[in-house]
């Protein structure tokens, strides 16, 4: 299989094998079986063709000459005017189809003129053309040709009939020229005496109007310079008016100028006084109400770190007291203990005995207790103003530790010191 393409200006024939009819493609691509299928190819140009009929006799026997030019091609979008194109030129070339349209239009060409009088070619030469273009056309069409155009070129003839008509119609152009001169001179020289009488006429009507021009020129340029008198006189006084008006507006302007420079100089001076209060009291008050405040809160805190220091050292002599306290009751405890053991060995033992050595015991338990103060070396005291403050409240502190003493007694032994002791101790047998 072969692929075969044309241009635009070219048709295609494939005819053969599976192409029956024959398949026309005007412009285009088509495949081809070798062997069993031909391909043949028909030129879509234009052709133009120059028709020439020579000495051809008109209607009233005039032999004349005509040449006129057509542009045919064959058409190639309609598929009947393809198809009766290529029966009758497939296989021809471009002359051979040039040859036969030429022919063709001749012939019509001589029909045309030999029905119509060499007047109306040489006068109407687009009906010879429309007539040629329309006979001409209905019959190339049968073969698949249409005419493009058709125009008449030349008409000439060999007994100088046209040039006779040309003779006799330029003698009545002459005539009519010499004639139409004769009658224009006449009419020129009865115009040229009107004009003559109407140039005298409107020479003299022009003098009187000049004249009356003159006068009513003298007349109103009198009245014009009085009232240009007038006017000016009135310019003058309106000047002088107005250029005091204008003094007085500058003086006025001036003075305006002065009132608003004070009142700027004075805005100056009122931002000048606001920045210089604002200066001060960036560069001084603020920077001592921030050393106030500095101040303040570093007193604050030394107020804070005081009280929280006293706090401290005071809970921690309670919690020291405390602690002997208990480190007391522990030993009493056992002292108890080792006195019961001594009770069940002497049960003569009597209660005020007890007493009397508990009694004994108290200085060293009071010294026990009052020994931490003794190591302390600096003691801060802040009061907020609702108890005792200063060496009382120390003392009371380590005094209440000592008054729970006789309540532990009484708690370890069942003996109650502040009764015991009113009575006299007997003595151990």
């Amino acid at each position: 299989m072969v692929f075969y393409t044309c241009g635009p200006n070219e048709a295609m024939v494939v005819s053969g094998f599976c192409r029956s009819p024959p398949v026309m493609i005007a412009g285009g691509r088509v495949f081809v079986l070798p062997c069993v299928q031909q391909i043949q190819r028909i030129s879509l140009n234009t052709l133009t063709l120059n028709v020439k009929s020579e000495k051809v006799y008109t209607r009233h026997g005039v032999p004349i000459s005509v040449t006129g030019i057509a542009q045919v091609k064959i058409q190639g979008q309609n598929k009947e005017m393809l198809a009766a194109a290529c029966q009758m030129f497939l296989g021809k070339t471009e002359n051979e189809v040039a040859q036969i349209s030429l022919e063709t239009l001749e012939g019509h060409q001589r029909a045309i003129m030999a029905h119509m009088t060499v007047e109306e070619i040489y006068k109407d030469r687009q009906k010879f053309s429309e007539q040629v273009f329309k006979v001409a056309s209905s019959d190339l069409v049968n073969m698949g040709i249409s005419v493009v155009s058709y125009t008449l070129k030349d008409i000439h003839d060999d007994q100088d009939y046209l040039h006779s008509l040309g003779k006799a119609r330029t003698a009545q152009v002459q005539k009519d020229a010499r004639i139409g001169e004769a009658v224009a001179k006449k009419d020129a020289g009865i115009k040229e005496a009107q004009a003559m009488q109407e140039k005298v006429s409107a020479q003299y009507v022009n003098e009187i109007e000049m004249a009356k021009a003159q006068r009513d020129f003298e007349l109103k340029k009198a009245a014009y310079d009085l009232e240009v008198n007038t006017r000016k006189a009135e310019s003058d006084l309106a000047y002088q008016l107005q250029v005091a008006k204008t003094k007085q507006k500058i003086e006025e302007q001036k003075v305006q100028v002065q009132v608003v420079e004070r009142a700027q100089q004075i805005q100056l001076q009122d931002q000048e006084i606001s920045r210089k209060e604002k200066e001060l009291e960036a560069k001084i008050k603020k920077p001592a109400e921030a050393e106030r405040y500095r101040l303040e809160k570093l007193a604050e805190a030394e107020r804070m770190k005081l009280i929280t220091e006293a706090e401290a050292e005071a809970e921690a002599i309670r919690v020291k007291g405390e602690a002997l306290a208990y480190a007391v009751e522990v030993k009493a405890r056992a002292d108890a203990e080792q006195m019961a053991k001594k009770a069940e060995a002497f049960q003569e033992y009597q209660d005020a005995a007890i007493v009397d050595m508990l009694l004994e015991k108290l200085p060293e338990v009071a010294e026990a207790i009052s020994k931490p103060m003794t190591e302390v070396k600096k003691i801060k005291m802040i009061s907020s103003g609702g108890s005792e403050v200063g060496a009382s409240k120390i003392t009371g502190e380590v005094l209440d530790i000592l008054n729970r003493l006789p309540d532990t007694v009484e708690k370890l032994t069942g003996i109650n010191i502040n009764q015991a002791g009113h009575k006299k101790p007997g003595r151990m047998s």
